[in-house]
Parts: C-alpha cells; structure tokens; sequence
C-alpha cells in the first residue's frame, strides 16, 4: 500500500492530502499567511534603510542626521510591528498544527480499530504501533519548524523579489538567474530523498514490529534460551534500519553546500555586474549595497531550505504511511441504514456462508475457510462448535460477531441481517470472550468496568455474586482491587478468563460466543468457570468454541466442522449414536485422558 501511494502522489500532493485530512489546519490559514507575509516584510526593512541612509544620510562628506534618526524611528518602528506579526503567525500555526496532529493520531487509531480482522493479521503490532507514534512524531517535528519555515521563507522570497525588481531590474534578473539553477539541483535530491526517507520509515516499522515481539514474547524466549537467535535478527533489521537512514542523510549532505555554492555565484555576479555598471549606469552606491543585502535576504531562506528538505521528507514518508492506514477500507463496514434487534433473546440463523481470507499481495485471491455452512440457532440454545485446528471453528465465532463479513451467504441475528445491524447496538447485545482475553494493567474492577461504562462497583459485586465467583475472589489479595499487570499478568491464565466471564457478565448481552474459553485452565478454575458459565447461561444464546469435548457434553446442540464444512449437527448423545465423526473424535479424547 505505501508503495502504490507513492507512486501515485508526490511530496507536495501527499502533504497537500494531509492538509486536507486536517480541517483544523487550514482554519484561519488566510489570516495566518497574512500574518507571515507582514512578518517576512520587517525583513526587508534592513536593506531599504542601508540603501537611504547611504543615498540620502551622507552627503558630500556630511551626515545628516535629522534622516538617519528619522530612518530609525521607521525601522524600529516597523521592525517592532513585524515581529508581532510574526510572532502571532508563529503561535497561530503551533497551536492548530498540534491540535490538528492529536485528531490524525485520534483518527488513525479508530480506523486501525475499524480494520478487517485480515488486516490487522497481515500487518505487525508493531507496525501498527509505528503508525501512530514514530510516524506522527515525524510530522509533529516537521510542522513545529519545517512546515513554518517553508511559509515565512517562502513569503520572505515572494517580497525580496519584489523588491529587488523595484530597484534594479537587470540585476535581480541576473540574481534570480544565477540562482535559478539550485532548484533544478534540489529537485533532483528531492527525489532521491523521498524514496531514501520512505524505505527508511519502512525499516523503522519493521525494527519496532521486531522489538515489540521480543519484548512480549521474552518469556517464551528465555524459555527456549531464543536469546541470542532473536536478537541476532533484531540486531539485523536495526542495523538495516540505521543504514537506511545514513544513506538518507548523506543524500541530504549534498543540499547545504549547494546553497551555499549558489549562494556565492549570485552574490558575486551582482556585485560584479553593479560595480561595472556604477553611477553611469544610473546605480547609486547606496542601490547597490541595499541591492547585496537583498540578494542575501533572498538566500536566506533558499540555505534554510536545504535543511528543511531534509525534515520534510521525513515528514512526507511518515505521512505517506499515515495516508496507507487512511486508505484501507474498514471492515467490516458501519450498516448505512441501521434495523434495530428485537428485544429479548435472539436466534441465530445461518444461511449457505462461504469465507475466505485475502491473502495480502494476491490480487483477488481469497483463502476459502468455510464453504456453504447453513445452520439454525434457536434463542436460549447452547451451541458447541467442535472441529480440529483450521476447520473453521474460530473463522465462524468471528463471522457470527461481525469482525468480519461472508463472501458468500448470510448470517441474520434475531431475524435481522448483520450487516443492516448498528455496530454500536451489535456489541450491546452480542459479545465474545476470546482465548486469550486481554486485560487492561489496572484493577480487576477497572477491566470489568469498562464493558458498561458507569456500572457501580456494588454492581461489579452483584455480578461476582451472581456467578457464584465469591470464593474465588476472596483469594484475590485486594478483591475487586487487585491490580492484573500488564495485559494480566499477574493472575494466571484461568483467572484472566474468569475476569473475562465477569466482564461479559457486565454487559448483559443476549448471545455470548466463547472461543476455547476453558482450553487453558486448571481443574478447579475449570469447575468455577463451568459453574459461572452455567449461570451466565440462562436466558441467553452461547455459542462455544471448544477443543475440550466437556464443553460439548454440557451443551444443547454440537456443530461438528471439518476442512470449513458443516458435517454433523446433532445433540452430544445424538452424535455418539449416529457413530459418525464426532462419535470417533469422542472415543479417542475419552481415552487420551483415562
């Protein structure tokens, strides 16, 4: 995606793209312009007052000083106005530049949250993570001096120009000329500099991708003694990381010797072509010397430029990459004419759905998981899907939640479409604890909290109470208050899926989907979470994702999947009967674990 955007668009075009994705930005920017262009005149003032002092302050070996003072009243005077100017100019683009980078942060992290399940499996966390740190800090640095001097120096430009063609024009076409070349010079760089600064970031997200899986993962590293295997890799990407980004900087090298290069061809051409001219050619000495202060007032900003460039590309690679995120459809979509559920419990029907995932870099290539699995779910029903890994078990929970869409067929809930569902009303009455519950490093009460925001911390006991969990709460050090550690880690396994029941508890949906939620648990946690679950059952729609077949036995109804097709459907002793599928599946779990 980065590269298709950057062969599509242009520094310019895609910073022109970002201002657009910043309606603040560009509030008040007229007024802003015209601030920076008053700011940029005080500039001028210096080499306008050198010029009428000489011509008009020293006269025939005298001075006179009544012009002198008067020409410091002015240029104070304006010079005082101009830094006003400038200063609020300065303090108007700071302040919307920042507000307009924490909504692009905001923006780019809900989109992210939008993204198909696809994506987020195709990109790395640490990718991701890039998106919205790295990359940003990269515009925020570019906007808080690159983006400002871009539009006083540009201003600066416009006016010395002007005013150089009022004083002489032969000599600021023969300055503009002389200088006219290091564009050329800078485009070329540009060019090399965008693609250096954009496989640079790329490596960037790699290296931080790669860091991120070695610090989450340092318990299993150390459990295999990966160290040294894993760092030695990490050790690469951040040595290619760090090459990429030498390469861009001696690119960069190259862009303030060049200014300075130009710079002093045009200031020698001026000054060679005025002294021959002199009085005859109708030069005043005092024309002549205001004229070299203003060929450098116009160099200025171009050897400023050269250093700016060098954060600009940063900027543009960070953003063209910001712009990637933007740019990937959100999956699956919001319904744009909502249907409200009907109250009450909610059946489940599945109708002829086929899926598959998009395998990045394929152009049309989808990976089928499930083909034409049709099933009806009556509300209140306690449904077990039962299937070895990759038959598509998890695939279909995912579906039935909406975090991703069929290709083919339909899943309605409560007799309504999923996709003609609000997301909002979605997760109110719809929710899954997945295998791995993440949890927030804050207390238990915290992470329950959250599913319902503005739930009493007597109602956080009630729900405790009511899956009969007491008992094991009051092994918690601080009950409700215990802190969990970063994403849980100081309870155990058991006791994160416990806290996930909880929170599921919480929200009070209709239809809960628990995928392998007793895969990893003890036998005691196994009791208190069948106990809970038994609880929790009432009254609504569970769908469980099992690989432990206790789970099955306990349920209603078992969907047996196999290579992402229904096979069987029946009740646990129904199954057994039939003598089929899950009958010989049982007969081997039954003896694995006598």
């Amino acid at each position: 995606m980065d590269e298709e955007l950057g062969g599509r668009m242009g520094a310019a075009q895609i910073l022109g793209r970002g201002v657009r994705e910043s309606p603040l930005l560009r509030q008040g920017f007229g007024f802003t312009m015209l601030l920076a262009i008053i700011g940029a005149a005080g500039r001028v003032v210096i080499p306008v007052v050198v010029q009428q002092a000489i011509d008009h302050g020293f006269v025939r070996d005298t001075v006179n000083m009544r012009v002198i003072a008067v020409l410091a009243v002015i240029s104070s005077a304006t010079i005082v106005v101009t830094s006003l100017a400038q200063r609020a100019a300065v303090k108007r683009l700071g302040l919307r530049s920042e507000g307009a980078l924490y909504e692009l942060r905001v923006r780019v992290i809900g989109h992210i949250h939008r993204l198909s399940i696809a994506d987020h499996n195709d990109e790395r966390r640490g990718a991701l993570v890039a998106r919205v740190t790295s990359d940003v800090e990269t515009l925020a640095e570019f906007f808080s001096w690159g983006g400002l001097a871009w539009i006083l120096d540009t201003a600066l430009m416009v006016i010395v120009a002007a005013v150089m063609l009022s004083y002489d024009w032969l000599l600021a076409i023969i300055a503009l000329g002389v200088a006219a070349p290091l564009a050329l010079v800078l485009r070329s760089v540009q060019r090399h500099l965008v693609d250096a600064y954009g496989k640079a970031r790329g490596l960037n997200a790699d290296f931080l991708g790669s860091v991120t899986e070695l610090v989450t993962g340092a318990e299993t590293v150390r459990a295999y003694g990966a160290g040294p295997v894993l760092a030695s890799r990490t050790k690469l990407v951040a040595k290619q990381r760090a090459d990429s980004f030498i390469r861009a900087g001696f690119i960069g090298a190259f862009l303030f010797p060049s200014g300075e290069v130009f710079s002093a061809f045009t200031v020698s051409a001026v000054v060679g072509v005025g002294v021959a001219r002199g009085a005859a050619g109708g030069l005043t000495a005092g024309a002549l010397v205001g004229f070299v202060f203003l060929t450098y007032r116009f160099l200025e900003p171009i050897a400023e430029f050269t250093e700016v460039l060098d954060q600009t590309q940063t900027a543009v690679a960070g953003m063209r990459r910001l712009l990637a995120v933007l740019d990937l459809p959100v999956g699956p979509p919001q319904a744009l004419q909502p249907v409200a559920l009907p109250e009450g419990p909610l059946p489940i029907d599945i109708s002829d759905v086929t899926f598959g995932y998009r395998t990045r870099g394929e152009v049309g290539d989808d990976q089928p998981v499930l083909f034409n699995v049709s099933a009806h779910i009556p509300a209140g029903q306690q449904i077990a899907l039962v299937g070895a890994t990759g038959s598509g078990k998890t695939t279909l929970g995912r579906l039935l939640a909406r975090l991703a869409d069929p290709v083919a067929g339909q899943i309605r809930l409560g007799g309504v479409p999923l996709t003609h569902v609000s997301n909002e009303q979605l997760r109110q009455r719809l929710v899954v604890v997945p295998q791995e519950p993440f949890l927030f490093d804050d207390s238990i009460a915290a992470n329950l909290e959250f599913a319902l925001p503005g739930t009493s911390f007597a109602d956080l006991e009630r729900a405790v109470t009511a899956l009969d969990l007491d008992d094991w709460l009051l092994t918690m050090p601080d009950g409700l208050l215990t802190r969990v550690g970063e994403r849980g880690t100081q309870l155990s396994a058991g006791e994160r899926q416990l806290v996930a029941l909880l929170r599921a508890s919480v929200a009070d949906p209709d239809v809960l989907i628990l995928d392998e939620a007793t895969s990893s648990v003890d036998a005691l946690t196994e009791v208190r979470m069948a106990r809970a679950l038994e609880r929790l059952a009432q009254g609504r729609t569970i769908i469980a994702i099992a690989h432990r077949l206790s789970t099955a036995m306990r349920s209603d109804r078992v969907l047996v999947l196999e290579d992402g097709r229904l096979i069987e459907d029946g009740s646990h002793a129904q199954l057994l009967a039939a003598g089929g599928h899950y009958s010989q599946v049982f007969a081997a779990w039954v003896s694995s674990t006598s």
